[in-house]
């Protein structure tokens, strides 16, 4: 059947609701904490390592993931998200005991989103798109802070209301109905339904040279990357650096920050509202990054993600002396509108340097040492405070390692593999003699 527009569309639209659903169930983990905390009076450290522990989990299975998306397609990564997400959370509602919570909201949450979310989504997604792919993993992305505030501020209600068990059953049901028929829609390239990238036409006879016309190294470009060759490469283990360090800082805080909140003085309200803020003020930063990120290129994008995160933990230290509306506001925003521009670019700088039939299993192992460093978070930020009873030190840990991360992106250099669609007017090829 042909549609009066580009099938890609359809795709972002279902990654737009999938993410809205897959990523804030995973992130009501920090509203979580507080009651767990209260009802059990486990360590703090214990009860964030639950998250963290997910994410180690996850993280081994990111190669798995990959190799799975390249022969099988996204419906069945999508649909196992699905069900593990959802059996995670209907299962929580019956925890008593640590490990019941590592398997639950740990395991089997930590497993369905590493489906669902970014990896999952930036495994296929960028294969839709090639002058237009910033904007589209952005607009898609943007499902995070759209679902945020309409999901994290209706969790905390809910459980201010009842409880945080049954809240977990609720919203395991609400992933079961809605992600499972939804996902069915979706395909892994727009070869499989006979169309090409972005929706350009292609005569008859054409061949696929046509996105070539963005390639800045042919050497590089020509290779057949599989993971044991880009194993070798120090632009792999960049990229791994930049992305470590990018997500220890994103999943430091995000895990912390309504118990940080709370204890310096503001209300449990005001802290879930500024959980759900971040992915809202995401909303229109990761959209206009993405757009800026296929005018200047990735580099530049990434860089005002870090430097977002350096800004989100400088205020909330200072909040720490002086907790006011406006470092708070200060806080979401630098994160939200700055920081998440990190999703714009994730699948894309991979993309664009390692292209080819492998991409799959090796952005999957790239996420398996970005997880890590996700899950490396949350659970030292919380040694960290057991032991210096103040969130201060590792809070000034995670701005450092922003800082790396911006570096290590400049060294990895997508620019010089494939220049985006704001810069090939740029590229110098010889003339023919």
């Amino acid at each position: 059947m042909r549609l009066p527009f580009f099938y890609g569309w359809i795709i972002v639209a279902v990654v737009f609701v999938t993410m809205a659903l897959g990523v804030n169930a995973r992130t009501a983990f920090s509203l979580l904490l507080p009651p767990i905390l209260g009802e059990f009076g486990w360590p703090r450290g214990v009860v964030a390592g639950a998250f963290s522990f997910g994410f180690l989990v996850s993280a081994a299975l990111s190669p798995a993931l990959g190799w799975l998306m390249d022969r099988r397609g996204p419906k069945v990564v999508m649909e196992l998200g699905v069900v593990l997400m959802g059996a995670g959370l209907l299962l929580a509602s019956y925890v008593t005991q640590p490990w019941h919570l590592y398997a639950t909201l740990g395991v089997l949450v930590g497993g369905g989103s590493i489906c669902l979310g970014y990896t999952g989504q930036s495994l296929f997604l960028p294969n839709w798109f090639v002058r237009r792919r910033g904007l589209a993993l952005s607009l898609a992305f943007a499902g995070v802070g759209v679902g945020s505030i309409v999901l994290l501020p209706w969790m905390q209600a809910f459980m201010d209301r009842t409880d945080w068990r049954t809240a977990c059953w609720t919203l395991g049901v609400v992933v079961l109905v809605v992600l499972a028929p939804l996902n069915l829609l979706l395909w892994r390239r727009p070869e499989d339904l006979g169309l090409q990238p972005d929706g350009d036409a292609q005569s008859p006879g054409a061949t696929t040279a046509g996105p070539a016309a963005n390639v800045v190294d042919p050497a590089w470009a020509a290779v057949d990357w599989t993971l044991a060759r880009a194993l070798r490469t120090s632009r792999f283990w960049w990229i791994a650096v930049a992305y470590i360090t990018g997500l220890y800082a994103w999943y430091a805080v995000q895990v912390h920050q309504t118990k940080y909140l709370v204890e310096i003085g503001f209300s449990t309200s005001d802290a879930a509202w500024a959980l759900g803020a971040v992915s809202l003020v995401a909303v229109p930063g990761q959209i206009a990054l993405g757009h800026i990120s296929d005018r200047i290129g990735r580099e530049w994008v990434w860089t005002v993600a870090c430097v977002g995160f350096v800004i989100c933990y400088l205020a909330l230290i200072a909040m720490e002396h002086l907790p006011s509306p406006a470092l708070l506001w200060l806080m979401v925003v630098a994160q939200g509108a700055l920081g998440y521009g990190y999703t714009s670019v994730m699948g894309a700088i991979v993309a664009e340097i390692f292209q080819g039939r492998h991409y799959g299993v090796i952005f999957g192992t790239v996420m398996l040492l970005m997880i890590g460093g996700g899950a490396a978070g949350p659970w030292l930020t919380g040694i960290i405070y057991d032991v210096a009873g103040s969130y201060a030190p590792g809070f000034w840990i995670s701005a450092g390692l922003s800082v790396i991360s911006a570096i290590a992106i400049w060294f990895a250099s997508p620019r010089k593999v494939r220049a985006v669609a704001g810069q090939i007017h740029r590229i110098v090829r010889p003339k023919p003699a």
